[in-house]
């Protein structure tokens, strides 16, 4: 195989944002314990292939999806209630909907191992 084919994949630099995670012992706010998620980006993206690269397109073309229909609902839901309490909850949702599509799809995606 290439050298160039199985090198490091940057994917992997995700996992410095675990450390964002740090944040909620020293602040507190319980909010920031979701970025220790993160940390798995280092264990679990190993080498780089083309199959991987498609699935990665594949999984946050899934998020995406996921985050436009979420923040359109949530547009409509917060023009009707006006509550900044209802707009955070919506935020945090969101955000835990668009990484959780992200590594369940990405995850079948590679348990498939068909590009179709």
């Amino acid at each position: 195989m290439n050298q160039n084919t199985l090198k490091k994949n940057p994917i992997r630099l995700l996992g410095l944002l675990g450390f964002l995670g740090l944040l909620g012992l020293v602040t507190g706010n319980a909010g920031f314990y979701g970025y220790f998620g993160f940390f798995a980006f280092f264990a679990a993206i190993g080498k780089s292939d083309e199959m991987l690269h498609i699935n990665l397109a594949r999984a946050g073309y899934n998020a995406f999806i996921v985050s436009i229909l979420g923040v359109s609902a949530a547009m409509a839901i917060l023009a009707i209630t006006r509550s900044l309490e209802i707009a955070a909850l919506f935020f945090a949702g969101i955000f835990i909907a668009q990484i959780g599509t992200f590594l369940i799809s990405f995850y079948s995606y590679e348990w498939k191992g068909d590009p179709a």
